[in-house]
């Protein structure tokens, strides 16, 4: 009879447990149950916000949840990046940066007021696309690129010439200060929040030198209110045949090649990467957003997470020295 119960009442503890599993992978949610926030470390206007609601909006149309963009600009994206990295790691808040973000943080790892790790509180998810870096003058400013820039400030050192960045640490303000350094000249840096006020600022004439990827300024260049005096590719670049590389000019430590990419907090679980690595994939491969991407001088990637991650150590790397000799901060 003791066996009897025993064999009878392990039974029925099996048949219970297969039953319960059911049940209790019923009660988990499939992903996304809810709307997803898509934080862009910038304000409105600029490529990253532009590139940001473009796959936004075809991830929601494709995953069936919202996918609302929010700009949260300041401190060369250290703010909107640290609101990211201090979210649950549950797939339901991503952040689209740029390559400001590993130069930034190594800027403020190494001045020790860092309020994350780069490497250490994110997870890639994917670089969407590849963005060319271009180099700009005001109208004002009497160079046609930048060699004949580091001339001008070489033979009349009493121009009083400012070069504005989308915040400290940021791309423009690396690339800046490494040409003040290899070319031996001196201009003042003036921080901004990001590409949309910079670019105002230069329309104005207040600032005579800046730069950003180039679909935050392709239309001004274009219609020359906003003069290309250098990109930072490795190459040429289609939309803008006549203008030369850094490497051309003779300022190879400058050669920066630009992207936009998405990020999750650390320890999102693999599935719900993998899932949203598909979806930013499908999104700039999309016909309407590619031609539109395409457009912008930007080129569709949808990069797997292990690319992403060698592009960010191979950047940060190559650009470490210059923001350690530099005291970038």
């Amino acid at each position: 009879m003791q066996f009897r119960f025993r064999a009878t009442a392990a039974v029925a503890l099996s048949v219970f447990t297969l039953c319960a599993i059911p049940a209790a992978q019923a009660q988990a949610p499939a992903y996304p149950s809810k709307p997803i926030r898509m934080v862009v470390p910038f304000p409105a206007g600029g490529t990253t916000d532009i590139v940001a609601r473009l796959v936004a909006q075809r991830m929601a149309e494709s995953m069936g949840q919202p996918v609302t963009v929010e700009n949260k600009g300041g401190a060369g994206g250290a703010i909107g990046a640290d609101a990211v990295a201090k979210a649950p790691a549950d797939g339901y808040t991503i952040l689209m940066h740029n390559i400001t973000f590993p130069l930034s943080s190594v800027a403020q790892t190494l001045a020790k007021r860092s309020p994350f790790d780069a490497e250490k509180d994110f997870t890639g998810i994917s670089i969407a696309v590849y963005v060319p870096f271009v180099l700009t003058a005001a109208p004002s400013v009497p160079v046609k690129d930048l060699k004949e820039l580091a001339n001008l400030l070489r033979t009349q050192p009493t121009l009083q010439y400012n070069y504005g960045s989308t915040g400290p640490g940021s791309a423009v303000h690396v690339l800046g200060e490494a040409f003040k350094r290899d070319a031996k000249v001196n201009m003042e840096h003036v921080p901004f929040k990001g590409a949309a006020p910079l670019k105002q600022e230069m329309l104005a004439g207040r600032i005579q030198v800046g730069g950003d990827q180039l679909s935050s300024s392709l239309a001004e260049i274009k219609g020359g209110s906003l003069k290309a005096i250098a990109t930072t590719a490795s190459k040429r670049i289609p939309a803008l045949p006549d203008v030369p590389t850094v490497r051309e000019l003779g300022y190879p430590n400058l050669e920066l090649e630009g992207w936009n990419g998405l990020f999750a907090p650390a320890g999102t679980p693999k599935p719900i990467i993998d899932r949203l690595q598909r979806e930013v994939a499908a999104a700039v491969r999309h016909p309407e957003v590619a031609k539109r991407l395409t457009e912008l001088g930007a080129e569709p990637v949808g990069s797997s997470p292990a690319e992403q991650d060698a592009i960010l150590r191979r950047q940060m790397d190559q650009f470490r020295p210059v923001i350690r000799e530099m005291k970038l901060e």
